[in-house]
């Protein structure tokens, strides 16, 4: 009588070729303490993952733990051996899946400089207060928006501004967090 197998999954296990890919953003809470982005960027590289959105600051100086909350995308189980790969890693201390949480909040700021005179220019001002983006500098021929929300009203926006005249865009890349009373 043979033993089950019980081994974990193997990351190059390619019968779950036919799932749909999903995008995840996950918070990964970790150590503060050098090398440890370059550990986590390393574990995503080595294995060919692609990562999406990166953010990194200190949430707790007291206890030097950081957050990471990394935007990716796989099939599930590509998704699950991402989350088990994380938590192997000594200054890991958790990771969150913000994405499965009903109660995580995801957004995003973006800064937007667009050039324009006339009418293009009333029509980017006019565009902004719809998506109640913020002017923090203006020109006689150009505008700064700041504007904050989720990925895809950000990207809605740079559709809308990219015929105004958009000439450069700067992205803080996604944050989270969950709604309660709870950590995480």
């Amino acid at each position: 009588m043979t033993e089950p197998d019980t081994s974990p999954p193997s990351a190059y296990d390619m019968s779950h070729t036919d799932e749909e890919v999903e995008r995840r953003t996950l918070a990964v809470m970790v150590d503060n303490e050098p090398g440890v982005l370059a550990r986590v960027v390393g574990l995503f590289s080595a294995r060919g993952y692609n990562i999406e959105s990166l953010t990194v600051a200190e949430v707790d100086e007291t206890r030097h733990r950081s957050r990471i909350t990394i935007v990716t995308s796989g099939t599930p189980h590509t998704l699950e051996q991402i989350e088990a790969q994380l938590l192997r890693l000594v200054p890991v201390g958790q990771v969150i899946d913000i994405t499965k949480s009903k109660r995580g909040v995801e957004r995003e700021l973006a800064l937007f400089k667009v050039s324009g005179t006339g009418e293009k220019r009333v029509e980017a001002l006019r565009i902004a207060e719809i998506f109640r983006a913020n002017v923090i500098d203006t020109g006689t021929a150009s505008f700064i928006f700041e504007l904050t929300g989720a990925s895809d009203k950000i990207d809605q926006f740079r559709e809308l501004m990219r015929p105004l005249g958009l000439v450069e865009l700067s992205r803080t890349g996604v944050l989270s967090i969950k709604r309660g009373g709870e950590k995480g």
